[in-house]
């Protein structure tokens, strides 16, 4: 089946009270900047507690999804069918043809979970789903009700358009980048930092980068692989500016100047003064 559409879904965002429209229109802006850098054309919308993403020319559904699946704030991705509300019959025929669209083999168990978010639809949520449930068992027989481990579990959701949906792909979770700050990370060759950098945006922190290098302490290798890390990091991050700082003098007038058993600490404590002045260059 090929889908136009995407419903975004998250959950954290959703607490938010009074401000949440903030953290929304921060979610909203950077699915549009990630999705623009793709081939194809998209609009992204937000309505009463959702977010829709919708394709408007040919694009490539793997790589939007691989996207989106790196985008913090979003939980969850439904490729879904959209349709106009032109009436109750009309709806049991679309749900009829997304069925034999999305699904090739008819000899399925399922449910259908109905949400009727416009109050002023004539035919309440049990009600849609029996009717809804029929209406598959008829054109499918192959097809069987199963309510507590079903194998496709259909969801339709009457809004202003009436949304249909069965899968759900996992997103990262977390907050938009950005909406809880901006902070420096001290990235070193190691497993620890690119981690701590993966930890920290998903908790809403857009980050800049800074390393120590120290030739010949340090080679132009592990330098090297600092960069390929912080590329590694953007899909999740966002652009990184990354600082290099050379330490090399630094690092020796410490090892000459102080006793040994405190070169490491009085080191570490240099490098966060320096990272301290490249916190008020990037407002971090």
């Amino acid at each position: 089946m090929k889908y136009k559409s995407f419903l975004i879904k998250y959950a954290e965002i959703g607490v938010k009270g009074k401000n949440r429209y903030l953290f929304e229109d921060a979610l909203v802006k950077q699915i549009y900047h990630r999705l623009k850098r793709l081939d194809g054309d998209f609009s992204v919308t937000k309505e009463a507690g959702r977010i829709y993403a919708e394709a408007r020319a040919d694009f490539d559904f793997d790589e939007v999804v691989d996207t989106l699946k790196k985008i913090f704030g979003i939980v969850g991705i439904c490729p879904m069918v959209q349709v106009e509300d032109n009436g109750y019959e009309d709806l049991k025929a679309q749900v009829v043809k997304y069925i034999g669209e999305a699904y090739g083999d008819k000899a399925f168990t399922f449910k259908v979970v109905a949400k009727r978010g416009n109050k002023q639809y004539p035919v309440v949520s049990d009600q849609i789903n029996r009717d809804l449930g029929e209406v598959i068992l008829n054109a499918y027989p192959n097809t069987k009700v199963d309510v507590h481990n079903p194998d496709v579990l259909l969801r339709v959701e009457v809004r202003h358009k009436i949304n249909i949906f069965s899968e759900t792909i996992p997103g990262p979770g977390g907050m938009p980048i950005g909406t809880a700050g901006k902070a420096m990370l001290l990235l070193s060759g190691g497993i620890d930092s690119p981690v701590a950098a993966y930890m920290m945006a998903k908790r809403g922190l857009s980050l800049a980068c800074v390393h120590f290098a120290s030739p010949p302490y340090t080679s132009e290798r592990a330098r090297m692989k600092v960069l390929t890390l912080a590329k590694k990091l953007t899909p999740y991050t966002g652009n990184l500016n990354v600082y290099v700082v050379p330490y090399t003098a630094a690092q020796e007038h410490i090892r000459d100047n102080a006793p040994e058993d405190l070169f490491t600490v009085l080191m570490r404590r240099s490098m966060m003064r320096i990272t301290r002045v490249l916190c008020e260059k990037e407002s971090a």
